[in-house]
């Protein structure tokens, strides 16, 4: 079964339907034993139901819907997805299902969280704002500000992984917990809080704001990464985690962590052992 491509097309998934359809009437016969595996009429509903059926979803209309959905949160449309979601509060919350970047599917609240970054591959052009105001309207829609059961992570750990304050903001403002911890085996940082991903990955802004809002900082190396070591650095530090401190502080500009940290003889050109860098 194909996903979505990334950039849906509403046109272009009606030309696929049509295009069966007259595979099938001219005789061919892979494309007429597709559309009757679905249905009887050799016909466009029967074309469009096949598409959206070989897709994932249960008919054509859930298919447009949920193309329509995914333009609606790229373009942050919020009077379009606002009276979407009036029409059918579900979606709000449901899953996005079926698309070729996200297989096992994401909530629309993460999807957001992550929308800033994932800009240039989406083809998302200019100032990628409004994502805030987007995450606002899906959380007062009904959107689980902590996520939903089984998530390997929280959609504030998703926006500070991929470095949207505004979210992170609209997050906070809604009581997002800022000490809870990402499943084990999440991928990048397991067991490690909003601000741990901030700091790994690199997100000063996000990581700043966690930090002005209470966040608490749990190691060395995330506060190289906040930029205030006092009281972490000791003369027994271990020196693999003075360097991973090292690493932190210089992916954050922290310099004034970076001297303190070479005058205590870190050794500025080791391989910092956690992260595998310089």
């Amino acid at each position: 079964m194909p996903d979505l491509p990334a950039r849906p097309d509403l046109l272009q998934l009606r030309h696929q339907a049509k295009d069966l359809l007259r595979l099938a009437k001219s005789g061919d016969t892979g494309a007429r034993s597709r559309i009757q595996t679905i249905a009887e009429r050799l016909d466009l509903s029967s074309a469009q139901l096949t598409i959206a059926r070989e897709y994932g979803f249960a008919s054509w209309p859930r298919l447009k819907t949920e193309v329509q959905r995914r333009r609606l949160l790229n373009h942050r449309d919020l009077a379009g997805l606002r009276s979407m979601i009036a029409q059918e509060p579900g979606l709000a919350t449901s899953r996005m299902e079926h698309w070729c970047d996200h297989g096992l599917g994401v909530t629309p609240l993460s999807y957001v969280a992550m929308l800033r970054f994932d800009a240039r591959r989406l083809g998302l052009l200019g100032e990628v704002d409004g994502t805030g105001a987007t995450a606002r309207l899906l959380l007062e829609a009904g959107a689980a500000v902590e996520g939903q059961p089984g998530e390997s992570e929280t959609p504030l750990m998703t926006a500070a992984s991929y470095g949207d304050a505004e979210v992170a903001l609209a997050l906070i403002e809604k009581g997002a917990d800022l000490e809870a911890t990402a499943a084990p085996e999440a991928g990048g940082v397991g067991g490690g809080t909003a601000l741990a991903h901030a700091a790994v990955f690199g997100m000063t802004p996000v990581l700043d704001l966690l930090v002005a809002s209470g966040a608490h900082v749990r190691s060395l190396q995330e506060a190289a990464a906040a930029g205030d070591i006092r009281g972490w650095l000791l003369p027994d530090t271990p020196v693999d985690d003075r360097v991973s401190a090292l690493t932190m502080a210089a992916d954050h500009q922290r310099l004034a962590v970076i001297d303190e940290l070479l005058a205590a003889g870190t050794p500025v050109d080791a391989v910092d052992a956690q992260w595998g860098r310089q």
